[in-house]
């Protein structure tokens, strides 16, 4: 559980940390750099799952040895099926990263919502669907590792 309390926007308590794929954690089918070490430290706080299309093909193989829940979307209403899962889980204690058009539901829904704009670019649907941005994963990751970041960013 990760705990965080951001004056005039709430106590935070997050037990799961739902992430996209392709965009997010990968660029062209392949882990970013730095991701992998963030997932093994965040998942001794957070239940981390992973949601995808698995475009590439290869994302069994590039989460292979990391300490997360792997469920592939089939094609077809995507971001209802993301935002379900979510849901699923109890959408007040969820942190949800993303950046493609179907997140945004789960990214709305959720107790935060992340963006990321990587190389894939961001849609803006998910952009505005989401409490915060970053310009890289790894950031929206470590917002998760240092909270006092967010503190800063989404206190009144």
């Amino acid at each position: 559980m990760l705990k965080i309390k951001i004056p005039g926007y709430g106590i935070l308590n997050l037990s799961s940390l739902v992430l996209d794929y392709n965009g997010t954690l990968a660029c062209d089918g392949r882990l970013i750099e730095g991701v992998d070490e963030r997932i093994r430290i965040l998942s001794e706080q957070l239940s981390i799952h992973v949601l995808t299309a698995d475009t590439f093909g290869s994302v069994r193989d590039q989460l292979a040895d990391l300490p997360c829940k792997l469920f592939v979307i089939p094609e077809g209403e995507q971001d209802k099926a993301k935002a379900d899962f979510v849901e699923s889980l109890g959408s007040m204690n969820c942190v949800c990263i993303g950046n493609g058009r179907n997140d945004r539901s789960m990214l709305k829904n959720a107790a935060l919502g992340i963006a990321v704009v990587q190389a894939e670019g961001v849609a803006v649907d998910a952009l505005l669907a989401a409490d915060v941005a970053t310009c890289r994963i790894v950031d929206a990751l470590d917002l998760l590792l240092h909270p006092l970041r967010l503190t800063a960013t989404l206190r009144f």
